[in-house]
């Protein structure tokens, strides 16, 4: 099992002049920190407009900042955003390129179209398209790598034959991911051939369905890439302090405000009922915490079991339940909310010397 650590660069209120950018520094330095103590990867998300939640809007420069303090952690993309009002494809392989050259053959390239109606609005991206613009887009990033003299004539881009470079320096190419919450991306993840980044705090039964219906589709795979990449990854938050009271003092309000966050990034699907196929899961989410607010019956959420918030016995635990699942890589968010980042640096620590070892 691999495990990495997971970036949001969540800054939240009240905000100083320096806010972002010690956000910004200290995540640097706990990622210098997971690379010396043996994670795996580190990943940073793309998000715009979503203050609080997250303010990283250009993960591949933290990202080439962290390819400059660290030897070996893998970086990843997670992720890029394809609809091309967002992100042209080929600049998404020119730059995953020059970030892979940096790195020295370090790269992850996870993709992406957006769950929020905010962020898609805002670069004008119509919500029924961004699936079927990110399925040409993440077919157009493999053949700008590895071919010489490439174009591209679909529904949504077109390119005159170009010569695509820097090509990365990894071969075939970087390894490629989706990000997936709801059931039907799953399948879709593993008929293309692409890892899969649950981002979600999934319940056991969901968890094992979504890995059912990954392994299904991808052992029939036809990659968009010139490999497969079979592996799954789920989050969940971590922190990881020497006893419980300390880890619930500061996980508890950080966990309150991550749930608080999420449950605002899907309410606008819940409004009207001109919702596109492909977003009406989370609509569905945005009824469901909307009746949960109000008291009345929903999914039960305790969800402590599914996360690493106590001392290193209890996330021992809760990595052997993802262990036992069958996940490939666990990813941890260690920097959420108010959690002071002389704690994260703890969490890391405690995780690399007391828990981790056993499950690798």
């Amino acid at each position: 099992m691999k495990f990495g650590i997971l970036y949001e660069l969540q800054v939240q209120k009240p905000w100083s002049e320096r806010s972002e950018r010690d956000v910004y520094h200290n995540a640097l330095e706990q990622v210098e920190l997971a690379d010396r103590l043996g994670f795996d990867y580190v990943w940073a998300v793309e998000h715009h407009f979503l203050a609080e939640y997250s303010h990283s809007s250009a993960p591949e420069v933290f990202l080439a900042a962290a390819s400059q303090r660290t030897e070996r952690i893998r970086l990843g993309q997670g992720v890029a955003l394809l609809p091309h009002p967002f992100n042209h494809p080929i600049r998404v392989a020119e730059r995953a390129s020059a970030l892979d050259i940096l790195s020295d053959g370090r790269l992850d390239l996870g993709t992406g179209r957006s769950v929020t109606k905010l962020e898609l609005d805002g670069f004008g991206v119509d919500p029924a398209d961004s699936r079927a613009m990110w399925e040409e887009a993440i077919q157009v990033i493999p053949e700008a790598w590895t071919k010489d003299n490439f174009s591209w004539n679909g529904d949504y881009l077109a390119v005159p034959p170009r010569n695509v470079v820097p090509k990365p320096l990894q071969k075939p190419h970087p390894p490629l991911w989706v990000a997936c919450t709801q059931p039907e991306t799953f399948q879709i993840a593993g008929r293309l051939g692409l890892g899969a980044l649950a981002f979600g705090f999934f319940a056991p039964s969901y968890l094992q369905t979504a890995l059912s219906r990954y392994r299904e589709a991808i052992a029939t795979a036809e990659p968009v890439g010139q490999c497969v990449n079979n592996q799954f990854a789920t989050t969940t938050l971590a922190v990881c302090a020497p006893n419980e009271d300390e880890a619930m003092e500061i996980g508890r309000p950080a966990a309150e405000f991550f749930a608080d966050s999420v449950s605002l990034l899907f309410k606008d699907w819940g409004k009207g009922q001109d919702v596109p196929k492909s977003y009406r899961y989370y609509s569905i989410l945005s009824h469901l915490v909307t009746r949960k607010g109000e008291g009345q019956a929903g999914p039960p959420n305790d969800g402590r079991q599914y996360l690493c918030i106590g001392d290193p016995e209890h996330c021992r635990n809760v990595v052997s339940y993802y262990y036992d699942s069958g996940v490939d890589q666990l990813i941890f968010l260690v920097q959420v909310g108010r959690i002071p980042h002389k704690k994260s640096l703890q969490t890391i620590h405690l995780l690399a010397e007391e828990v981790l070892p056993e499950f690798r």
